[in-house]
């Protein structure tokens, strides 16, 4: 049985990422993990990093390591803002790891409370939300 399909953009601060018809949204937000069909109430969430997974149908998924974010769910279907949406295969898992440790090296450098301490702690959690993505497909 076909499921109803519904408008899906995805962008980021380098532009769009993807713009197609979906029959599901999956991501986080943070209160916890969310899937969006078509004909869903009206929502605006923070998203947290995850794995984006937009289904075309059951057996069609379009995959995107995604950071910090927004998530808008209208009418007219649903808007993705976020930090970065990268395709899994495309990561590399080097680049990751030193990104990780430059953020735990700032995170254990800055007073905690100050926004320098929230901007590592988030930098943390995304590149090691990232290296697991990478770890189960990425490059």
């Amino acid at each position: 049985m076909a499921k109803d399909r519904f408008q899906v953009e995805v962008l980021t601060p380098e532009g769009e990422v993807f713009n197609d018809e979906v029959e599901m949204v999956s991501t986080r937000t943070t209160v916890g993990s969310i899937g969006i069909l078509a004909h869903h109430q009206p929502l605006l969430g923070m998203l947290e990093p995850t794995e984006l997974r937009l289904y075309r149908s059951d057996s069609d998924v379009v995959r995107y390591a995604q950071g910090e974010g927004y998530v808008q769910v209208s009418p007219d279907g649903v808007l993705v803002l976020v930090e970065e949406a990268q395709d899994p295969g495309e990561l590399d898992r080097g680049d990751l790891q030193d990104k990780q440790r430059k953020a735990e090296e700032a995170l254990s450098s800055c007073d905690e409370g100050t926004e320098e301490h929230r901007r590592a702690a988030r930098d943390k959690r995304r590149w090691e939300t990232f290296l697991r993505i990478a770890g189960d497909g990425g490059a």
